[in-house]
């Protein structure tokens, strides 16, 4: 039995999809085989480091129940505009970074999102397609947490993704749901760029000493491991939690700390292997 015939609905909104996506040089996906590790803080910090560096830089909040991306750039009051062509305009940062969230589009900011899975998926659909992104170097997506539905919609629908980011804390538990991100990713047919490992001990602001509340080196082993380029350690500052809750992410507000210096050489890492 052939395969099935394309209709004319179907090749239009792949060539909606494909224009969406056009003038995207690289798209990178932040994932987390859980929620609670930080993968929000990762995508925010990497997104306003590429700025940072003169790339024309997006952050794609995909995460439909729990965006939290617009607070964490404070600009989660912000209005979003529609052009010509009836696509959503991005919400704009300086220098050069444009923000699209679904937090943008619920009508109240405390509002539950209450949605069964056909109706995610359908959201998640016309979110990817009618966003006006424009002229960029790279695109962080910014993803649910987990393998499911939502994950894999997103991914079928992004088909020129460089590859994968896995967020992972150093506990046991987190690195058992990393590695099912690791195989999702190559069941996906993915790249996988490499492993971030988040929460990488406690530096004291007093002393200056680390303190490995959730244990550390977890990250680097499970890299080693499965076969995957470790792309560094995050520590745990009071900083970094200040700058998310006042929107400024941890590289703007406090370039000299541990936190943002380990984000540098985590971009560094990042742009150096999608652009080999």
């Amino acid at each position: 039995m052939g395969k099935p015939l394309l209709t004319e609905e179907t090749i239009q909104e792949e060539t909606k999809l494909q224009d969406t996506l056009r003038n995207i040089k690289h798209v990178i996906i932040v994932m987390s085989g859980k929620g609670g590790v930080g993968k929000s803080t990762v995508s925010s910090n990497l997104a306003a480091a590429l700025s940072m560096k003169g790339y024309q830089t997006g952050i794609m909040d995909i995460d439909i129940t729990g965006p939290n991306i617009p607070k964490m750039f404070g600009v989660e009051d912000e209005q979003l505009t529609v052009n010509d062509q009836r696509q959503l305009v991005p919400v704009t940062v300086p220098p050069s970074l444009k923000i699209m969230s679904m937090a943008f589009l619920l009508p109240e900011k405390d509002a539950p999102v209450m949605w069964r899975g056909p109706v995610k998926m359908g959201a998640i659909k016309q979110f990817i397609e009618d966003v006006c992104w424009g002229d960029l170097d790279y695109l962080v997506v910014d993803m649910p947490p987990g393998t499911g539905d939502e994950a894999l919609s997103i991914v079928q629908l992004i088909p020129k993704a460089d590859g994968m980011v896995i967020v992972t804390t150093p506990q046991d538990v987190a690195l058992l749901d990393s590695r099912k991100s690791l195989v999702f990713g190559a069941e996906t047919h993915i790249p996988i760029i490499g492993i971030v490992e988040n929460m990488s001990g406690f530096v004291c602001p007093h002393c200056g000493e680390v303190t490995n509340i959730f244990k550390s080196g977890g990250g680097e082993a499970t890299a080693k491991d499965m076969n995957v380029q470790f792309l560094g350690r995050v520590p745990i500052e009071p900083g970094i939690v200040e700058s998310g809750d006042s929107g400024l992410p941890v590289v703007l507000k406090y370039p000299e700390s541990a936190s943002a210096k380990a984000f540098e050489g985590i971009i560094d890492r990042i742009v150096k292997t999608v652009d080999h």
